[in-house]
């Protein structure tokens, strides 16, 4: 995918090894937060060995981690956070990790906007994750000390990074009557991957969105005005350009610049919601522009008459912001849940996936099946074509050939749009969290989002009708035996009613 300029790399993984503070307090009436560094740092301990000798319980130990690193600051231009976790767990043969053994985790968020001031609560939660752990060696006592290879866990998302600062402190607390972290091995540290979006990227996405809308807006308003000044009411294929415009003018808006300056946190899940109503058009729209070039019998210009296609895009839409809320829309209120933390959650969720994945690829081969039908029936209208003179007969099969351009076009539109639902929806799966996958996603979306401005610009463009005959085109089209082909003789391959004359040729055919 070609991007349609260059673009700063869009996202930024940072890696942080959490810090052991020692909480000396007796009474924990009130929060206290605990600095891995600075002029307030914590009572620090190196390793578990240390705390052994220095007998402080597990429960006392608090892990800590500041994020961003040390003389550096966030930045609303960030967009988001997102952090996953990973345990270092060492092999100790009386203190294996069980099957199916379950980390529970006492974890505090707090942020402020300047290094003197105190923290502020931002979220504090339980939270478990199940571990996921491999020991490649030999399970003996001359390999005790190794460590396990154990899978990358979900751990918090952020839907917005209106603070300079951010502190996490993370407990392990251990309770052997509730066998409450107990069969988890002998855990060493913690390490913290935080992802977040890159400022210069994101410069660049939103002056593409704000170039975008007014351009899209333009066409849209000018597109339907030259349909308000026809005669006859707008058809069915009309509307529903219009309404692909307004969708794609939806998903343009630049809201995000109101992210910089507001705490918008749930601007991720009101980006899925717009590239949901986008999609549910988009997908509705190309069956319904195919279902309108049929030169079948069937009676069309209804909407009833694509019932049965459209109704399930619709459903599958609902489904998909069903999902989106069961875990955006939780992290509104607790950043840290994840519908992946659990085995029923993470079955539904690689169901719901591959479900959503087939169901694309059907989509798209329904897609050629109707385009191959539309390019089978102009082909068979093409027979009456040696009968019509030479400069009719040329005008015809350069229609002919533009149309069928622009159903390649779409057909192809179609294909990279699948191919990046289908991306979109695997890099949701919590084993591809990481820099390369989401580096890759974003920038194949700007290529993507330009493709889409693109295809809807050309479409309104090339179907909004000719000015020159608006009062007469239907009372003069519908008479005399050769009513399909009285055409200006003077358009050439770039006209731009070239679609919409094929558009009501097969209308005519059909009800012939």
């Amino acid at each position: 995918m070609i991007k349609l300029f260059p673009t700063p790399s869009p996202t930024t993984a940072v890696h942080y090894l959490a810090t052991k503070c020692v909480d000396t307090t007796k009474h924990r009436q009130e929060t206290k937060w605990f600095m891995p560094w600075g002029p307030n740092q914590c009572d620090k301990i190196r390793t578990f060995d240390e705390a052994m000798a220095k007998k402080i319980e597990a429960n006392n130990i608090v892990f800590a981690v500041h994020i961003p690193l040390p003389n550096k600051e966030m930045s609303p231009w960030f967009q988001f956070m997102l952090v996953i976790l990973q345990f270092d767990i060492a092999f100790k043969m009386y203190n294996q990790i069980e099957d199916g053994a379950l980390a529970t985790i006492d974890v505090g968020l707090a942020y402020r906007d300047d290094t003197v001031s105190e923290w502020t609560e931002m979220a504090h939660s339980y939270e478990q994750r199940k571990l996921s752990c491999n020991f490649t060696t030999a399970k003996t006592f001359e390999n005790e000390g190794r460590y396990y290879e154990c899978d990358l866990l979900p751990f918090m998302e952020v839907g917005s990074v209106a603070h300079k600062y951010y502190l996490l402190n993370i407990r392990l607390p251990v309770n052997e009557r509730k066998k409450v972290n107990v069969g988890i091995g002998e855990i060493k540290d913690i390490r913290l991957v935080s992802i977040h979006q890159n400022g210069g990227f994101t410069k660049v996405w939103f002056a593409m969105k704000t170039f975008l809308t007014p351009s899209i807006l333009i066409i849209m308003i000018w597109y339907w005005r030259r349909i308000t000044l026809m005669s006859r009411p707008p058809v069915l294929l009309e509307k529903v350009i219009l309404a692909l415009g307004i969708s794609m003018t939806f998903i343009n808006i630049p809201v995000e610049w109101f992210s910089v300056g507001f705490n918008w946190t749930w601007m991720l899940l009101f980006g899925d919601i717009r590239q949901g109503v986008f999609y549910s058009m988009l997908l509705s729209f190309w069956i319904i522009f195919c279902g309108e070039h049929l030169m079948d019998q069937t009676e069309r210009n209804r909407f009833s008459v694509y019932w049965k296609q459209v109704g399930p895009i619709v459903f599958g839409s609902f489904c998909l912001f069903i999902f989106d809320m069961c875990e955006r829309g939780v992290q509104l209120t607790n950043p840290f849940y994840s519908i992946w933390a659990s085995d029923v959650g993470t079955e539904l969720a690689m169901a719901f996936i591959i479900v959503a994945g087939i169901c694309a690829c059907l989509y798209f081969l329904f897609l050629c099946f109707m385009v191959f039908q539309v390019f089978r029936n102009i082909s068979g209208k093409r027979t009456s074509l040696p009968a019509m003179s030479k400069a009719r007969r040329l005008h015809y099969e350069g229609l002919i050939f533009r149309f069928k351009f622009l159903m390649l076009v779409t057909l192809t539109c179609a294909a990279m749009t699948v191919i990046f639902f289908i991306i979109s929806q695997v890099n949701e799966g919590h084993w591809h969290w990481g820099e390369h996958t989401v580096q890759v996603n974003s920038a194949f979306f700007t290529g993507i989002y330009g493709m889409w401005n693109l295809y809807v610009f050309a479409i309104m463009f090339l179907y909004a009708p000719s000015h020159k005959r608006y009062g007469d085109e239907q009372s003069s089209g519908d008479t005399g035996g050769n009513s399909g082909e009285d055409i200006q003789l003077t358009t050439t391959i770039t006209h731009v009613d070239g679609p919409t004359e094929i558009y009501k040729m097969t209308g005519k055919e059909a009800q012939e």
